[in-house]
């Protein structure tokens, strides 16, 4: 049994902020934190004060977070960004939406006194007398403080405050993770119910001391417990009422906390087998739950259930077959060949998903070369610059059947790249509709199936926003943006087949109707041949795969490894490609090198973050393993970016996640000289200043699939269509008598039995320790 927050984040978009630029306007983007965490940076939106981001993003959390924080900054090339402001959100807020918060936030200043984070370790005594009983408070350590310095660290020492006297502790210099071991003590007064304060702040020789947070505890209440000791979260100062600085502006946001309790894997035993044996049965089953399922979930809820669904089904071998479930029941209640696959329902999200999950490498392979040559295209290149509005239209049309007929060429070259199963669904689907519509009318018909997915579902979307199904880094700019929407809409056009309505809509097109009729040709003959595989084609395919070990990350990082006692300097850090599988962190001088094994994974202990000062980049991470001889070694990797870096983070934790020797703490910094260089502490193998965060990832199409979360988010939403689930079985047998064998055939009644049951596994959970199976992650093989 396990508990699991997750948080769904959409940033959507700002409005009316204030100009930081000279030129009047603004160039924003957003940081993302949990608890003074980064964890998600947004492109920047350039030269404006209205930005739209449209960013989704799935973080992975402990259940214990406090906060997660929105901050607008201004990107500046020359000077530090600018600050505009923030919107904060705690944890009681967000799960007193249990929908989701929704709606606009106003920006609030960004005040150095509430910045504060991290925690400080205190032991708490009320000792008796004579003469008078005695408050000793003992200061041991802290870690995680804001850095509040220049070089990315602190100087911190410790105030106490009790009625009237205050007490200090000595200054360590240049931690955030200092260690003190001071003990004061006060006299308590018999009459005076008074609070001690401990507060935290930044030493500085010049101007004033930096708050760094604060604790405050109940005296009276300490007697009750004469010895109270553990970390304590520092807190900001709420006696300093924030004054409004004008019109900050304001931000879009729709921020999900979603709370989940994972039983054992047994627990979930009978509704996968449920599930399974009705998409097995197919239409002839004999509870149809798949179609009641989709008949009583609201559209809101329709995409989350059909991810939920299609990863649960694609874990046991039966995405295809779960497919052809539904492709069969939209056929079935379709009478007009040109509404087919065009609602929003069970069949038509999953297969989105579906293609996501399975077909996002093979989507990069084909378009990713496209869309970049769209970035880096300059429209008007040479001497010869367009003047006129037909050369400029001209021109325009030129480019644009340049770049469609280099997509259509890619595309047309990738039959043997796309992946066996996402082969087979297609065929299935194509051989399905050519049933349901053999007319020589509706010849078009299967065709047009396959690329109402492929096409509009599927490609075109990653072409009008690269950003969001990440194929670049920034968004467009407004002429890319022009270019990429024109594109998408000619692939729409050639996915439609050309039709006669589609074409009477768009004049801009009538330039490209050679290319597009070209191009119609070439996508049924790639159509044909996609779906031209037979079983033992697709079992063969898919054997090869398995067998390769696909990458779970991949991408260039700078290197350096910790050798003797000299300084380590950033110039040490040596560029490599680097390659994660589900067995070992591999490297290589280029892409297309010889990879040498650098870390087998099954010896990581810890992937984390390294504080900034270490080698003056917020963008290094280390990776804690155990050497062939079992001696702890430390590889230190430099990333580009904060995404890039909680990717990698991310893939690894996630990869690791099971390893029966993982740590509980780290150090954030460097063994430098004598001593680690964010403690001070002399001892190398001391076991860390700070707690991993090995539970804390984002979600990413490739991950590994997660058996018991995907049915513990279908058995959360089937318990809230419990009743209507009641109803419906009610219904079915009123004026009738059930015999007991024939009610436990019946797929409905036997559903309500597994919901009462897991309803019970959950209530037994909080009386009492479930036995406990290991998480079984399954990777991603397609």
């Amino acid at each position: 049994m396990a508990k699991r927050s997750s948080l769904s984040i959409r940033i959507v978009e700002g409005k009316n902020l204030p100009a930081k630029d000279i030129t009047g306007s603004s160039d924003p983007y957003c940081i993302v934190k949990v608890d003074n965490e980064p964890i998600i940076r947004t492109a920047t939106v350039w030269k404006t004060l209205s930005p739209f981001w449209g960013e989704e993003y799935q973080v992975h959390l402990l259940p214990t977070f406090h906060t997660v924080a929105f901050y607008v900054l201004d990107e500046d090339a020359l000077s530090r960004d600018d600050v505009i402001g923030k919107v904060c959100l705690s944890r009681d807020t967000l799960a007193s939406h249990p929908k989701g918060f929704c709606g606009w936030a106003h920006l609030t200043e960004v005040d150095p006194d509430e910045e504060v984070q991290g925690e400080i370790h205190l032991r708490l005594e009320v000792l008796p007398g004579p003469p008078a009983p005695r408050l000793r408070c003992s200061v041991l350590e802290a870690r995680d403080l804001a850095p509040k310095d220049r070089n990315g660290t602190s100087d911190p020492f410790v105030r106490v405050r009790y009625n009237g006297r205050t007490q200090e502790t000595s200054i360590v210099k240049k931690s955030c993770y200092p260690r003190w071991n001071e003990t004061f003590e006060f006299e308590l007064e018999e009459g005076v119910s008074g609070a001690l304060c401990v507060e935290a702040w930044d030493w500085d020789l010049v101007s004033r001391n930096d708050f760094l947070g604060k604790v405050v505890f109940n005296v009276p209440r300490l007697g009750a417990a004469p010895l109270e000791e553990g970390w304590f979260r520092l807190q900001p100062d709420q006696a300093k009422h924030q004054q409004p600085e004008g019109n900050l502006g304001s931000l879009q946001l729709e921020v999900r906390l979603r709370d989940e309790t994972v039983l054992p894997s047994y627990c979930y035993q009978p509704l996968v087998r449920l599930l399974c044996q009705e998409v097995t049965l197919g239409t002839q089953g004999p509870g149809q739950l798949i179609p009641l399922i989709e008949e009583l979930t609201s559209t809101e809820c329709r995409q989350d259930v059909a991810t939920n669904l299609l990863k649960l089904f694609l874990g046991q071998g039966l995405a295809k077959d779960f497919l052809d479930l539904l492709f069969q029941l939209e056929l079935a209640r379709t009478s007009e060949a040109n509404t087919l696959f065009r609602s929003n329902s069970l069949a038509s999200k999953s297969m989105e998903s579906f293609l996501k999950v399975a077909g996002m490498r093979y989507l990069h392979g084909v378009l990713g070369p496209i869309i970049d040559r769209v970035f880096e295209d300059k429209k008007c290149s040479g001497l010869h610059r367009p003047t006129t509005e037909a050369e400029v239209l001209e021109q325009s049309a030129h480019t644009l059947r340049g770049h469609l007929g280099a997509l259509l060429s890619a595309l047309s070259r990738s039959v043997r790249a796309c992946p066996a199963v996402v082969r087979a669904t297609f065929r299935q689907l194509f051989l399905r509709v050519r049933e349901r519509f053999p007319s020589a009318q509706h010849e078009n018909v299967p065709f047009i199936a396959v690329t109402s997915f492929l096409c509009l579902r599927f490609f075109s979307p990653a072409i009008m926003a690269p950003k969001l199904f990440h194929l670049r880094e920034r968004h467009a700019d407004a002429r890319t943006s022009r270019t990429l929407l024109l594109l998408a809409k000619a692939v729409q056009n050639v996915g439609n087949m050309d039709t006669l309505a589609s074409r009477a809509k768009e004049a801009w097109m009538e330039p490209l109707q050679p290319t597009v009729r070209q191009g119609v040709a070439q996508l049924k003959d790639f159509i044909t041949k996609l779906v031209d595989i037979g079983e033992k084609e697709e079992l063969d395919l898919q054997r090869t795969l398995s067998l390769q070990a696909p990458p779970v990350k991949e991408g260039p990082l700078f290197i350096h490894r910790t050798k003797g006692k000299g300084p380590l300097m950033s110039s040490s850090f040596k560029k490599l490609h680097f390659s994660l599988t589900t067995e070992a962190l591999s490297c290589a001088k280029t892409p297309s090198s010889k990879k040498s094994a650098l870390i087998k994974l099954a010896s990581v202990r810890a992937a984390e973050k390294v504080e900034e000062k270490s080698f003056g980049s917020s963008h290094v991470m280390q990776v804690i393993y155990s050497d062939d001889v079992g001696r702890p070694q430390t590889a230190y990797l430099q990333c580009k970016c904060v995404n890039e870096l909680n990717q990698w983070l991310s893939a690894l934790r996630k990869v690791i996640m099971n390893n029966p020797s993982l740590l509980g703490s780290y150090h954030p910094g460097v063994f430098r000289g004598d001593k680690w260089s964010c403690c001070h502490q002399r001892d190398r193998t001391d076991l860390g200043c700070d707690k991993t965060r090995s539970r804390v990832t984002l979600q990413e199409w490739n991950d590994p699939l997660d058996h018991d979360l995907e049915a513990q988010l279908l058995y959360r939403h089937l318990q809230g269509l419990e009743a209507e689930l009641w109803q419906r079985h009610r219904s079915q047998n009123v004026g009738t008598e059930t015999d007991p064998g024939e009610a436990s055939r019946d797929a409905l009644a036997q559903l309500l039995q597994v919901l009462g049951n897991l309803r019970e596994a959950h209530g037994s959970s909080h009386t009492g320790p479930l036995p406990v199976e290991p998480t079984r992650l399954l990777a991603l093989q397609t």
